[in-house]
Parts: C-alpha cells; sequence; structure tokens
C-alpha cells in the first residue's frame, strides 16, 4: 500500500467508526430508552471499529463488486425503456 492508498483507508475507517457509532447509539437509545454513558459509549465504539475495517478492507475495494453484473443489467433495460 501506498501513502495515498493509507490515507484513504484510514479516512474511511474513522468515518466508518463515528458513523457507525454515531448509528448504534441511536439504535440503542430508540430501542431500550437508555441513558447514553460512557460506558455505552465505550461498548458501541469498540463494536464499531470491527465492522468499519471489515467494510473499508472486504467490501469497498475496488476490485471486489458483486453487484456489478445486475447494475450493467439494470442499465442496459433502463436505457431500453428510455
Amino acid at each position: 500500500m501506498n501513502t495515498n492508498q493509507i490515507e484513504r483507508f484510514l479516512e474511511f475507517i474513522v468515518i466508518g467508526i463515528v458513523m457507525g457509532t454515531v448509528e448504534d447509539l441511536i439504535a440503542v437509545k430508540l430501542a431500550t430508552g437508555e441513558t447514553i454513558d460512557p460506558s455505552m459509549i465505550f461498548v458501541v465504539v469498540a463494536v464499531a471499529i470491527p465492522f468499519a475495517a471489515f467494510s473499508e478492507l472486504v467490501v469497498d475495494r475496488p476490485d471486489i463488486r458483486p453487484m456489478r453484473e445486475t447494475a450493467e443489467k439494470l442499465e442496459q433495460k433502463l436505457k431500453r425503456l428510455l
């Protein structure tokens, strides 16, 4: 990995952790009604880190495009309709 790739990885993993934490805290608050305290934030961040890393390392890789064929077929059908 070169410097640009590492920088991009770190940017996206930080964003993933922040967004995952906010999302999980909202879900916990709405689902349980519990007060959000530092110990809950710690647990939520600890859960968000592996998911953010997995997302960045596996899902967001440019060479993995699981929906490419489906998107191309949909695009062709839309072009025919329009």
